[in-house]
């Protein structure tokens, strides 16, 4: 839902990580607002507010369902920045392949950043590959469950203290807490990324304008593995947020803000 009703700047939509919801955004929409433009903040399916539940949800598709209906009912002549936190950046990259002539730029903020080479299912694999014991101990005392078939589990998971306090570690302690309250169970949707026709092609996700946002303090995605994928997928734009953590929008909202103005402007 538009915080506006007459068209103001420029018009940011703002997209959350696994777990989240548009609440994560909570300090840096009212500082883009501020600035004179339109902040759109969403939950995505089974995320916030919104009213589905996680075992609702099959695909990638379903849990974008939200984003898709925003860029569905902009019209052509007006274009958006797209926002992604995190797992916001595969939601990011699935209506820049549905949706390419509607975004002026995506900016994926220590974003899972996916390429036109593979399936976005990839992106994983290496990620877990580049942890120490494949990741064995990454996850600490996240819950993890897995809903239906075998052959077509939905895996769903819920971020616990540790890892929570892994992600915000140079966030303020309220904040931690605000995210333990408001946290909903989510899921990676392997077994529907993984699939030959999630592949993105380079005529329509590759057509639109990237900047990454490095986190160099990251404790989530490390600043090596961000890296990693800005080279991988070729992004010429890259933005560096020093002393962040997994979570800028806690940890450096103005800085975070400042650097999305920034973004605009050029």
């Amino acid at each position: 839902m538009r915080d506006s009703s007459k068209k103001v700047g420029k018009h940011y939509v703002l997209v959350h990580g696994a777990c989240g919801g548009a609440w994560c955004w909570y300090k840096v929409k009212p500082l883009l607002e501020a600035a004179g433009h339109l902040v759109t903040v969403l939950d995505m399916a089974a995320s916030g507010v919104n009213l589905k539940k996680i075992h609702e949800l099959q695909t990638l598709r379903d849990y974008s369902e939200p984003l898709i209906q925003l860029m569905a009912s902009q019209p052509d002549d007006q274009k958006v920045i797209l926002v992604g936190h995190s797992f916001g950046g595969l939601n990011l990259a699935m209506v820049m392949e549905m949706f390419p002539h509607k975004i002026e730029v995506s900016v994926f903020v220590s974003a899972f950043l996916p390429d036109t080479d593979h399936t976005p299912s990839y992106i994983f694999d290496k990620f877990v590959a580049s942890m120490p014991e494949n990741g064995q101990h990454y996850w600490l005392d996240t819950e993890t469950k897995c809903l239906g078939h075998p052959e077509e589990a939905l895996t769903t998971m819920s971020f616990g203290p540790k890892f929570l306090s892994k992600l915000c570690h140079l966030s303020p302690h309220e904040d931690v807490e605000l995210a333990m309250t408001l946290k909903r169970s989510s899921s990676l949707f392997l077994h529907d990324i993984s699939k030959p026709e999630a592949k993105l092609s380079k005529e329509r996700y590759g057509s639109v304008r990237r900047v990454f946002v490095v986190c160099e303090e990251d404790q989530g995605i490390s600043q090596d593995f961000q890296r990693w994928m800005i080279e991988n997928d070729g992004v010429k734009e890259v933005k560096e947020l020093r002393g962040s953590d997994h979570m800028p929008m806690f940890c450096m909202p103005k800085k975070l803000s400042d650097c999305l103005l920034e973004i605009a402007k050029n």
